[in-house]
């Protein structure tokens, strides 16, 4: 195992990491099942309850 191959095996971990970690926050911020009335979007903040009333 020379160094290009060492380079091409941690670009590859580092890939799949990158896409792990995209994909489970997709997932977690789509279930959403919290119990706080917030459906836990990045874009829904604490400025969409001063319209409520």
């Amino acid at each position: 195992m020379n160094q290009s191959d060492v380079f091409f095996l941690v670009m590859i971990l580092i890939g799949l990491s990158t896409l792990t970690v995209i994909v489970w926050q997709l997932v977690r911020s789509r279930r959403g099942g919290r119990d706080d009335g917030h459906s836990g979007n990045w874009w829904e903040g604490p400025w969409d309850d001063d319209r409520k009333n």
